[in-house]
């Protein structure tokens, strides 16, 4: 796939838009942005998003290309915005071995073991929540949701019980509107907001690891795990370590999580047939006693649903990185210094993977057949190769919680008279927020 010379190979198709802003504004607000040229130009074509010439790309085989260069031709690189917000010491944006090295100290709060002891508290969470909403009868869920994975991020990362009334939340809140802007630093924008924001939660998050330092129970939270992480050589994080990874895990925790949960009540709420499904598999089990970690491995059509959700509507549309080495794709040059981009969305619309790929339908994950085995980084809603989503496994656990309990206890029903278009923005959404009926059963 690469060539001695590809500077002599044509630029993929495409146009860089306005100067300066190039097609950042299609780009942030319309879903079907990579889509509508892709249709246009192929499947790789260049723009130019957030002050950046950009190449994107879809399809299985160019996901295999780009994770299979990973610290080769490409590195990990996000917007200006977002390297600002989540800051150098992010495991998300490092690379080579320093990027190896703290991956494996954070995987160690990742672990069967680790998450097998968040099984409970995720529970009682999700269940104060549903009882909650239940007296309400009718909501715009969306926000609720938001508040709910807070919670949970807050108490099983840092230990703070109902994070989502606290300061903490609402200079989170000013901090995520900034993820994805223009990385213009005045007071009045978003991202001037989000720099602030992030000054004071960083304070914040040092005052509790502090804290939590000088206690003689570190806890078994993820912060506790992590700072009593050690690798190889017997190191651990720094608080400056600390502080930025904390800070990554609670918008991982927080902002993709809020869209896979409303995604899942949004597409079982349209298809009665899938929800009756849910629920005749959850009365293999029962409800007086506690949930546990193998009973949530042996809920299958529920993890086939689940799948399907994120393949519909993944919550991040995809990944940046850089070109460090120039190479070439399809016969396009990819130069050196541009940047390109995998994409989620695009790739779990190949209709040679996925049959009638706009439509929701568990059953093409049954495991005997599970479509997305057809062709390699055909299903990436966590992303891929060295790269994968590290916390994806307490995903999973989160989403499948909430589910098995929403559709075993309760029914849910979209109110008329609302928009159900799926927006962008730092995670895809409903437009308006997802009006509700539930009660119980």
């Amino acid at each position: 796939m690469t060539t001695n010379k590809p500077e002599k190979l044509p630029l993929p198709p495409g146009k860089f838009g306005l100067p300066f802003l190039g097609e950042t504004l299609s780009f942030l607000r319309d879903r079907s942005f990579a889509e509508k040229r892709h249709q246009q130009y192929g499947e790789i074509f260049k723009s130019s998003i957030l002050g950046k010439p950009t190449i994107f790309l879809q399809g299985s085989e160019a996901n295999q290309f780009i994770f299979s260069n990973e610290n080769k031709n490409f590195v990990v690189s996000w917007p200006p915005s977002t390297q600002a917000l989540l800051g150098s010491l992010s495991l998300a944006l490092q690379s080579g071995e320093t990027h190896k090295k703290s991956r494996k100290i954070l995987y160690q709060a990742f672990q069967p073991r680790a998450l097998t002891g968040y099984v409970s508290a995720m529970e009682q969470i999700t269940q104060n929540y549903l009882e909650k909403w239940a007296q309400q009868q009718t909501l715009t869920w969306y926000p609720e949701l938001r508040n709910y994975t807070l919670d949970i991020a807050c108490k099983l990362l840092v230990g703070i019980d109902r994070g989502s009334q606290t300061k903490l939340a609402r200079l989170f809140e000013t901090w995520c509107q900034g993820i994805f802007t223009v990385a213009l630093p005045l007071p009045w924008t978003k991202f001037g907001r989000a720099k602030q924001a992030r000054k004071l939660l960083l304070a914040e998050i040092e005052t509790i690891i502090r804290q939590r330092q000088q206690q003689s129970d570190r806890g078994n939270d993820t912060l506790g795990l992590l700072i009593e992480a050690r690798d190889e050589d017997g190191n651990s994080l720094s608080i400056a370590e600390l502080k930025d990874q904390v800070l990554l895990l609670l918008f991982t925790g927080h902002e993709t999580l809020t869209s896979a949960i409303a995604s899942f009540c949004f597409l079982v709420a349209q298809h009665p047939e899938v929800r009756a499904k849910i629920r005749s598999e959850q009365q293999k089990f029962s409800s007086a006693a506690p949930l546990t970690f193998d009973q949530l491995k042996q809920m299958t059509y529920l993890e086939q649903v689940l799948q399907e959700v994120l393949r519909l509507i993944p919550p991040a549309s995809g990944g940046f990185r850089k070109v460090i080495n120039p190479c070439q794709f399809q016969g396009y040059q990819i130069p050196q210094g541009w940047k390109i981009l995998y994409q989620t969305y695009q790739t779990h619309l190949d209709a040679s993977v996925y049959t009638q790929p706009k439509q929701f339908d568990p059953d093409r994950f049954n495991p005997e057949h599970s479509q997305s085995k057809t062709k390699t980084f055909s299903y990436i809603p966590f992303g891929g190769g060295i790269r994968e989503c590290i916390g994806k496994e307490f995903a999973r656990l989160e989403i499948k919680i909430f589910a098995a309990l929403l559709a075993r206890d309760y029914e849910w029903e979209l109110l008329p008279n609302q928009n159900l278009r799926i927006v962008s923005g730092t995670t895809t959404h409903p437009h308006d927020g997802l009006q509700f009926h539930l009660k119980v059963l």
